[in-house]
């Protein structure tokens, strides 16, 4: 797999995280999850690129520990 294709997947996840959230519930307790599911589920994608744009390989490996 390459870094262009796990752009497009992880572009894609977020995507969907976001159609996702859109349909949940707007109570107040469904907010509170709806949020964390919405945070998490799109900073994949952010930090994947983060990584891909790291100054050194030492820089690469922490930043994708942060992904997985």
């Amino acid at each position: 797999m390459d870094s262009i294709e796990l752009k497009n997947r992880t572009k894609k996840f977020g995507l969907r995280i976001i159609n996702l959230v859109n349909k949940l519930q707007t109570e107040p307790t469904c907010k509170v999850i709806s949020n964390q599911i919405l945070r998490s589920g799109t900073s994949i994608g952010a930090n994947y690129r983060a990584a891909c744009r790291a100054k050194s390989d030492i820089d690469f490996i922490n930043k994708i520990k942060i992904c997985f």
